[in-house]
C-alpha cells in the first residue's frame, strides 16, 4: 500500500511541475501598457479561459500533493 500511495505522490508531482510550468509568467509590464484597468474586464470571464483552467488544477494538484505529503509522513500505511 505504500508503494502505491509513494507512486501516485510522484505522479502529482510530476503533473504539477507540468501545470505550473504550461502556465503564463505575470509580466510587470502587461498591465501597464494597457492601463491596469483590462484585469477587471478580463478578471470576470476568468474561469472560462485557459489560464483560469490551468490555475485551478494547479491548486487542486497542490492541495493533493500536500495532503498525501502528510498522509505519507505519517506512516499511516505501515
Amino acid at each position: 500500500m505504500t508503494l502505491a500511495a509513494t507512486l501516485v505522490y510522484l505522479v502529482i508531482a510530476l503533473v504539477l511541475t507540468v501545470v505550473v510550468l504550461l502556465q503564463e509568467g505575470k509580466d510587470p509590464r502587461d498591465s501597464a501598457i494597457m492601463g491596469g484597468s483590462s484585469d477587471t474586464f478580463f478578471g470576470k470571464n476568468k474561469a472560462h479561459t485557459m489560464e483560469g483552467f490551468m490555475e485551478k488544477l494547479t491548486s487542486i494538484f497542490a492541495v493533493l500533493f500536500f495532503v498525501l505529503s502528510i498522509v505519507l509522513s505519517l506512516n499511516i500505511f505501515k
